[in-house]
């Protein structure tokens, strides 16, 4: 059985930091591509960040305050947030990538307000 769990989300205030996990179980962790992305209110989901291959990607909007890392050890990325906005207020969530085979975490509430 596939599970991704988030955690780490939370209310922060505008300026403020914080680090998002997700802990990965039952595929070859390593062989996928990982990705973080948000949902807001009425809004579309929408890529965040990803990393896979070597290399990451992320979205206009986060690029220099959130950066994406992974521990294949751990079968863990992680999501450090900086520098928070309102607008990155949303549900974020974890995903795994492999070819056409998509897998989805259950999401983590990040508010930023004061």
């Amino acid at each position: 059985q596939v599970q991704l769990v988030e955690s780490g989300g939370g209310l922060v205030q505008p300026g403020g930091s914080l680090r998002l996990s997700c802990a990965v179980s039952g595929i070859i962790f390593s062989r996928y591509s990982m990705g973080w992305y948000r949902q807001a209110p009425g809004k579309q989901r929408e890529l965040v960040a990803t990393i896979g291959g070597g290399s990451t990607n992320y979205a206009d909007s986060v690029k220099g305050r959130f950066t994406i890392s992974r521990d294949n050890a751990k079968n863990t990325v992680y999501l450090q947030m900086n520098s928070l906005k309102p607008e990155d207020t949303a549900v974020y969530y974890c995903n795994a990538n492999l070819y056409f085979v998509v897998y989805w975490g259950q999401g983590t509430q990040v508010t930023v307000s004061s």
